[in-house]
């Protein structure tokens, strides 16, 4: 299947003059978000990684002042406070952060300019030492990809709004090596991938109104579609449930636009998604944070048609009634923003912005 890739709008074009703080909830009481130490640069498009200290690493992304940005900054939930860290090497948006089990964060792929340059260079991030050093670039380009941590400690990336676009490969930690592994049978982005409990790895949806859904299996290095979602979705989210199943919600249609209220489970013992109960507001560019008690929290994004509605509310998941609540409200409205459950049981949110989308709304335009 081919996918019409359709170009980028620059993110000058999508400012808006707000700077975001932080909030974090309390999944226990999930009754409200209080405000927490701002970082230091206000940021998006950016990627936030749980370190085994505890503490969580916020790297690259984009500032309506300063524009793409290499900084990086560590968050401390003891003293709720931030600090500067070392710098990659490369300014990026549109990467992936993944935490290695020696403990280090390998970055990966992304855009320099906006979607001009699509890179295959990768940065490993030291704890120890706070600096960030290059290790082997990947085999192609990736950007709006996907990266996974596999059971046997190497990582997958898969996907790219670059040509081609359906390629895959492997990093090995011990060697700092990537090889190629199976292509995807569908070229996509901005779509989903999920390790599943019995160590494959499904990948669902996509920019071009993509409900197909693959599975990809380490062991023979290959993939092989699975059942289809029930919508068409992209810029969506997946989680891993306690129960084994997969929970997608939101996202955009992409076909004719609409964003999405509704949520799907993916069974693995039989490879086919159910709906399930849909959320209270329709969301695109929403995060997702699977809680210690089961239940997965949805928070902030867009919604509605232009001019788009700015979300600043959140809502819980409940898998034992499949149906969506209230909960506490963000104290902002915030899209392309992360959530990062922490240590502690609490839900770090940050950064973020308000986004203007030209109309009609552009695939990819992100």
């Amino acid at each position: 299947m081919k996918i019409q890739i359709k170009k980028l709008v620059p993110l000058a074009l999508a400012l808006a003059a707000l700077m975001l703080n932080l909030s974090v909830i309390q999944p226990a009481q999930a009754q409200s978000f209080l405000p927490t130490g701002s970082m230091n640069t206000n940021r998006v498009s950016h990627t936030a990684t749980l370190l085994a200290n505890g503490k969580v690493l916020v790297a690259a992304g984009y500032n309506q002042t300063i524009g793409y940005l290499s900084g990086a900054e560590l968050y401390d939930p003891t003293t709720g406070s931030w600090t500067t860290t070392g710098s990659l090497k490369t300014i990026l948006i549109g990467h992936t952060a993944t935490l290695l089990p020696n403990g280090k964060v390998l970055v990966a792929g992304g855009t320099a300019d906006g979607g001009n340059h699509y890179l295959s260079s990768a940065e490993l991030y030291d704890p120890t030492t706070g600096n960030w050093t290059f290790t082997g670039a990947m085999k192609t380009n990736h950007y709006l990809h996907t990266a996974t941590l596999l059971s046997n400690g190497m990582v997958l990336i898969a996907g790219s709004f670059s040509v081609p676009g359906d390629s895959a490969e492997l990093y090995n930690p011990a060697t700092g090596k990537w090889t190629a592994t199976g292509a995807l049978n569908t070229r996509r982005y901005a779509h989903t991938a999920t390790l599943l409990q019995s160590g494959k790895v499904l990948v669902a949806g996509g920019v071009g109104g993509l409900r197909t859904a693959e599975l990809y299996d380490p062991a023979a290095g290959t993939w092989a579609e699975t059942g289809a979602m029930t919508t068409n979705r992209e810029h969506h989210t997946a989680t891993l449930l306690p129960n084994g199943k997969v929970l997608v919600a939101g996202g955009d249609n992409g076909n004719t636009g609409g964003f999405l209220s509704s949520a799907e489970l993916f069974d693995l013992a039989t490879e086919t998604w159910a709906e399930t109960g849909a959320m209270i507001s329709d969301r695109f560019l929403l995060t997702a944070a699977l809680l210690p008690n089961g239940k997965v929290l949805v928070a902030g994004g867009i919604s509605g048609s232009y001019p788009y509605t700015y979300l600043s509310s959140a809502e819980l998941f409940d898998p034992a009634t499949e149906k969506w609540s209230e909960t506490g409200a963000l104290n902002t409205t915030r899209a392309r923003h992360t959530s990062t459950l922490l240590p502690n049981g609490q839900v770090l949110v940050a950064g973020g912005r308000r986004l203007q989308l030209r109309r009609p709304f552009q695939r990819g335009a992100i």
